[in-house]
């Protein structure tokens, strides 16, 4: 049987929708299944069931009706945001009603090959970092996953001639069963999601589903500084390719006297590298072994390494006004990805942080504030994150209500040289709808500031 037609005739009910489970519901119709949507926000507000119910599928809106799934589903596909202690999910488990999420849908379909990547950070900047590279190889990449684009309508437009670069989150990789990239690579774990996950026990198994499926014919690049990762991997059955940026693996991807090298082959020198912050080296090592295991050309990384500056709201230059340096880093979204961008500067900080409360600590910043010499706090974590500056010896520290007063007060409180930088170690659900709109708000708010003076 034909890929495509492993749907037709199939009674599915996709559970949310946003953009993948609008992306799923499309395509599903498209191969022919039954498709019932059902999504929490009022019909009469809900301009994208209205366009599906328009298509001919069916819509259920505003709120989660238990008594809508029998057996005669065959499958659930949920917005990877939905938790399964949902109604709906726990139905669907208790009648054995296989619960997925878009990014197995991609991985059942895909005539093209898959390079998945995942991990507590550096995600975006990865898979932003193999696309390019690959540009120009035998495979035509294109990019996908919580990058921007989804995979379902991605996939419906490769062949065996591309290469889908997918960036997983460990939401939509705990909806998988059959996924199995190509190449599979995982960044780092650390204390992430455990308000969505449990425990960090749980929210390792999510991630490790990324390699569960692949055999001796796929690829696992993972890093070897992390020892939770090592654990992770050791019974993966892929053929396993390391990364390290503190030690000499010759099977794998590592830094020598200055150098980026892979398999003993020298790459490119530190020093022509155009991405800042130490960090960032895991990040390219990773990006190393993925783009040449998949055939891209040494002269392209190279010319990617020298010219690639960083993605959208991942330590984003901005701007500078009066010799003070603005960063975006709105996709910093837990103590690590901060403690990150903070280890990226030499020069004096002034840092806005602060957002959504998942009841964590953050006293791990603390020794990664010594260059901070003023804070901004917002959000609803700005009691804890101001108790935690005062315990790092900070003694300029001010309440924001919204980005562009943060903008204006961490101006007023910095000094030529300095770098003002946003990296709020915290989601962005209080107050803004996504990191990108919050990003958003602080990039416009230096503009305004620019203009002003």
């Amino acid at each position: 049987m034909r890929a495509t037609e492993q749907f037709r005739g199939m009674n599915v009910l996709v559970l949310g929708l946003a953009k993948s489970g609008e992306a799923a519901a499309r395509l599903l119709h498209t191969l022919g299944a039954f498709v019932t949507i059902n999504d929490s926000k009022p019909y009469a507000d809900n301009s994208q069931a209205q366009q599906l119910e328009a298509l001919g599928m069916k819509v259920i809106c505003g709120h989660h009706p238990v008594e809508l799934l029998s057996d005669s589903f065959q499958l659930v596909v949920k917005n990877p945001g939905i938790p399964y202690s949902n109604v709906m999910v726990q139905k669907a488990e208790e009648l054995r009603i296989p619960v997925i999420t878009e990014i197995e849908l991609t991985s059942r379909l895909s005539e093209a090959d898959i390079i998945a990547i995942t991990g507590s950070n550096g995600k975006t900047t990865t898979t932003t970092l193999i696309y390019e590279m690959l540009k120009g190889s035998s495979k035509i990449p294109t990019i996908a996953g919580n990058i921007g684009t989804v995979s379902c309508e991605v996939v419906q437009q490769v062949t065996t001639e591309h290469c889908i670069v997918l960036e997983t989150s460990s939401f939509q990789l705990l909806g998988t069963t059959q996924f199995k990239p190509n190449i599979s690579v995982v960044l780092n774990i650390f204390d992430a999601h455990l308000d969505y996950h449990g425990t960090k026990e749980e929210y390792i198994r999510a991630k490790s589903k990324i390699f569960e499926n692949q055999n001796d014919q796929d690829w696992l690049i993972y890093n070897y500084d992390d020892q939770h990762l090592v654990e992770a991997v050791h019974y993966s059955k892929a053929k396993k390719i390391p990364f390290s940026t503190k030690e000499e693996l010759k099977d794998g991807a590592y830094i020598k006297g200055g150098q980026v090298y892979f398999k003993q082959e020298q790459i490119i020198e530190l020093n022509d590298i155009a991405l800042p912050g130490i960090h960032n080296l895991e990040n390219i090592l990773a990006a190393v072994a993925a783009s040449l295991t998949m055939g891209a050309t040494q002269r392209q990384i190279q010319d990617v390494l020298k010219t690639f500056s960083g993605v959208a709201h991942r330590l984003q230059f901005v701007g500078e006004v009066d010799e003070r340096r603005f960063y975006n880093d709105s996709k910093a979204t837990n103590n690590l990805a901060t403690k990150k961008a903070l280890g990226a500067f030499k020069d004096p900080i002034v840092l806005l942080a602060g957002g959504l409360d998942r009841g964590n600590s953050f006293d791990e910043l603390i020794p990664a504030l010594d260059q901070v010499h003023a804070l901004v706090v917002f959000g609803e974590t700005k009691d804890k994150i101001r108790d935690v500056a005062i315990k790092a010896g900070i003694k300029t520290i001010i309440e924001a209500q919204w980005m562009e007063d943060a903008v204006s007060v961490a101006f007023e409180n910095s000094h030529r040289g300095d770098v003002i930088l946003l990296s709020p170690a915290c989601a962005s659900w209080d107050q803004y709808r996504t990191f990108e709109e919050r990003g958003n708000r602080f990039i416009q708010a230096v503009e305004a500031l620019s203009v002003g003076r």
